[in-house]
């Protein structure tokens, strides 16, 4: 009489852990690579004007913890389909070295929003100042201008002390044309009593507003998917035990011992 084989223990228990350690890194994956692009693409304009060395780092960071937790989480797939203990370890181990990078992207958001506005400060000074010797920087400075409706770093007079507006024939106490409401009228010429033609608000305190509100919400999502990946590790590492533990099958149609 054949005796019935007793079910593996990765068939009656982990089952669910595989689900949600699989989904853990998928979700917090998909989120980071998501949180990145979308910090790159709204912020990354206004970063071109900022003094930092690496404005961008703390995006790049979050792109890289993304992709890799997108790609270990295939061989965490894999490891969990073929219950190989060893390569449930490695993707463990991978995930924490990705659970680090999110900290570290979130920590440093958290910790540079200052740095930043001090940055931006200093790097839309001078934008003004050297308008028209940076190509890259006065397109982007123009387009910050008409996009936020703002003219200069603290305000329009900014302009008026300028080399732009002060040595350049023709437009001794004008702004650019970014700065105005109407072209006509305005462009390149003497500011009438009140410069009610031109936008007043000075651009850093508009954008460092926005940039300091986003970059808060970047870095608490950054710590809490952190947190969340942390748990997606402790699951994977149980698997992983719970697969190196688990005595083989007998091979099916294998004589009952007597």
């Amino acid at each position: 009489m054949l005796q019935c084989e007793e079910p593996s223990l990765l068939q009656t228990q982990p089952l669910h852990t595989q689900g949600s350690s699989r989904f853990v890194f998928w979700a917090a994956g998909l989120t980071l690579l998501a949180l990145g692009l979308w910090a790159k693409i709204s912020l990354g304009g206004y970063l071109v004007l900022s003094a930092q060395r690496s404005p961008h780092a703390s995006f790049v960071l979050l792109l890289a913890a993304g992709g890799a937790l997108l790609l270990w989480a295939c061989l965490g797939c894999f490891g969990a389909a073929a219950e190989h203990s060893c390569l449930l370890r490695a993707y463990a181990a991978l995930q924490l070295a990705g659970l680090i990078g999110g900290l570290a992207a979130g920590l440093s958001t958290l910790v540079s929003r200052g740095d930043v506005a001090e940055g931006f400060r200093a790097g839309l000074r001078e934008a003004v100042r050297a308008y028209g010797e940076d190509k890259q920087k006065a397109a982007a400075l123009d387009s910050l201008q008409r996009a936020l409706a703002c003219c200069g770093a603290d305000s329009y007079r900014d302009w008026l002390a300028s080399p732009w507006a002060l040595t350049l024939p023709g437009r001794n106490g004008s702004v650019p044309a970014s700065c105005c409401r109407a072209r006509r009228g305005c462009r390149h010429s003497p500011l009438p009593p009140g410069a009610r033609s031109i936008h007043r608000r000075g651009c850093f305190a508009l954008v460092s507003g926005f940039v300091g509100a986003n970059l808060l919400l970047i870095a608490t999502a950054a710590l809490g998917l952190g947190l969340l990946q942390g748990v997606g590790v402790v699951l994977a590492c149980l698997l992983a035990a719970r697969l190196g533990t688990a005595p083989p099958p007998p091979p099916r149609g294998s004589p009952a011992k007597p």
